[in-house]
């Protein structure tokens, strides 16, 4: 599997592309926060030769959801992500002015994923992981065969997900992580919503928020 990493909005979000030999390939959060930046992310998947089959939502906080809309309109295809988070998406239009930005609602869902579901694209399948704690529907999504983990914002290299917005619990978050993330293979290589990727060796060893636990 390829993962291309773009970075976009002002909170400079991850958006990634994952294709696969098919020539299909999935979207995780779409950050796009403009039609210039959009622009960016389709000239990649045209470059690419790429058919977009897939949007999947970490979670529904507002830089994350951008661009869905953009997505919608071009690729007709709404995004899957738990329905836990539905209310982020609800609100997300209140939770940028919060931040002195502006958007659009973002559009409805595709569908809702649930913990342990599979989706696929092309030849791979992503397993969904719920871990909640930075938000009640946070999820994860890992792909076995490539031991890669796309962990939104629970797990960062070296600090976790923040847990005082609404919907966020630190004692939540320390959990989904153990018991969720960290119970991987310890090669897998995590990419998160934001910042650069890591392992699930490195944050198990070094992380601050776990190596006294």
């Amino acid at each position: 599997m390829e993962i291309y990493r773009l970075v976009f909005n002002p909170i400079e979000v991850n958006t990634y592309v994952l294709a696969d030999q098919s020539g299909d390939c999935a979207i995780i959060d779409c950050g796009c926060y403009d039609r210039n930046e959009f622009t960016e992310l389709a000239g990649l998947i045209i470059e690419k030769g790429l058919k977009p089959v897939l949007l999947l939502n970490t979670h529904c906080h507002l830089d994350h959801v951008f661009g869905n809309g953009l997505i919608l309109e071009k690729y007709k295809l709404g995004s899957f992500f738990h329905k836990d988070d539905e209310s982020n998406r609800k609100h997300s239009v209140n939770h940028a002015i919060m931040f002195g930005l502006s958007m659009g609602t973002p559009p409805g869902p595709a569908g809702y994923l649930t913990d342990g579901q599979t989706v696929q694209f092309g030849n791979t399948v992503l397993v969904a992981l719920h871990v909640p704690g930075h938000s009640r529907g946070s999820l994860a999504f890992y792909c076995e065969k490539s031991n890669v983990v796309f962990t939104g914002d629970a797990l960062f290299a070296g600090s976790i997900g923040r847990t005082d917005l609404p919907g966020g619990d630190f004692k939540t978050i320390i959990s989904s992580i153990k018991n969720k993330l960290f119970t991987l293979p310890s090669d897998t290589d995590v990419y998160p919503g934001h910042g650069e990727k890591t392992s699930i060796r490195t944050e198990m060893g070094s992380n601050p928020y776990f190596i006294h636990i």
